[in-house]
This record gives structure tokens, sequence and C-alpha cells, in this order.
């Protein structure tokens, strides 16, 4: 469980990649300023992956196809700025929201423009998840819980201020680039109910 608060940028180090999997290795402050061990969750651009290996100031984690064929991480190249998370810890203060680190989709920016202090980003509505997006409602954004300013059948938007923007990958990110999707969980259990497609 996560909730969409970055805690740092990490670097990707290394990449091992064949076919449709692949192994990246991260470079991170993170490791210095607490305990990391094989097995811990971490999530990379919003994808909750294991820790398979810990250095000094590196860790690794394996990508399996599924992960590679939903997400961004295909596109990842070396020396390539990353967002990572931990895992919540159960006594750790809830910021955000929900994420799981379960990625939906990606999806591409189709514009970026200045709003006094803000960049309001607005992306491609991918047509699956289109009923989960919701004005006001929250979403994660390569890993980053984000509040929709406006919801539409072809677009979304999110309004990005300083502070996201000097602590998250967003900063950089440009008309054209793929990012990875998480809808509110929520959303979908409540629909499932509805429809009382949940087995008790």
């Amino acid at each position: 469980m996560f909730t969409g608060i970055i805690k740092d940028v990490g670097t990707l180090a290394r990449i091992s990649k064949k076919q449709t999997t692949e192994i990246l290795t991260i470079k991170t402050k993170l490791l210095q300023q607490g305990e990391y061990h094989l097995g811990d969750s971490i999530a990379i651009n919003g994808t909750c992956l294991t820790i398979t290996a810990v250095t000094n100031n590196t860790f690794s984690v394996d990508v399996m196809p599924e992960t590679y064929k939903r997400t961004n991480l295909g596109l990842l190249k070396a020396n390539d700025l990353i967002n990572l998370e931990p895992a919540l810890a159960a006594s750790a203060r809830l910021d955000g929201h929900f994420v799981l680190g379960h990625v939906d989709t990606t999806t591409k920016i189709v514009s970026r423009r200045v709003d006094q202090n803000a960049i309001i980003l607005t992306f491609a509505t991918p047509p699956t998840y289109r009923k989960y997006l919701v004005e006001k409602g929250s979403v994660a954004l390569d890993g980053v819980s984000l509040t929709l300013v406006s919801a539409g059948p072809k677009t979304f938007s999110v309004s990005l201020i300083p502070f996201t923007l000097a602590h998250t990958i967003l900063e950089d990110k440009k008309v054209g680039a793929i990012v990875n999707v998480e809808t509110d969980i929520l959303g979908k259990y409540i629909e499932q109910l509805a429809q009382g497609s949940v087995v008790a």
C-alpha cells in the first residue's frame, strides 16, 4: 500500500532487458535514510515492485511481462530519473490517497500550460478507465497522488503546485510523454458492489 507521496527521485543506474522482462537497478538516497531489505515493496513510477538485491546505494527489482506491458517501465533508459515511494508503514500518516501500485494503463500528455504558480497537465483519457476519472477525484500519475481539475470523455487534467514539480519527475515531462495511470481503487469496488458481482 502507498499514498502517492513521492519520497525520492532516484536514478536508473543499470537496466538489463530481455524481451518483455527486465531488471532495474536504481540509485537512491533512501537507502541511507532507512532500512530496506530483500522482499520489501517499493513503488517505481507508481508501480509496486519487490526489492531483489540491495547494496549501499542501489537496489534492484525484477519487472515481469505483465508489468512491462501495462506500464512505462519498458521505456526507461539508463540515467533516467524515477519517482520512488516505499511501502506505507501501518503507523505512518496517510497523506495523498490509497494507491496500490497496480498500474491500470499508460497515457500521453497532450498539453502543458502555466496557470500562475501552477502547471496544468492535460492527458488523453484512456477509454476503458474514463468512468473512474472524475473531477475533484484522485488519480496516481507516475505514482504521484493528484486531484483531477477536469475530466472529460477525451481528456483529463491535473494541476501541479511548485512543491510537486520540485520533488517529482513530473517537472520534466513534456507533451507526448507517456505516464503510468492508476485510477482510484474505491471507484472500482463501488462499481462491482453496485453490479452485485462481488462474491461474499
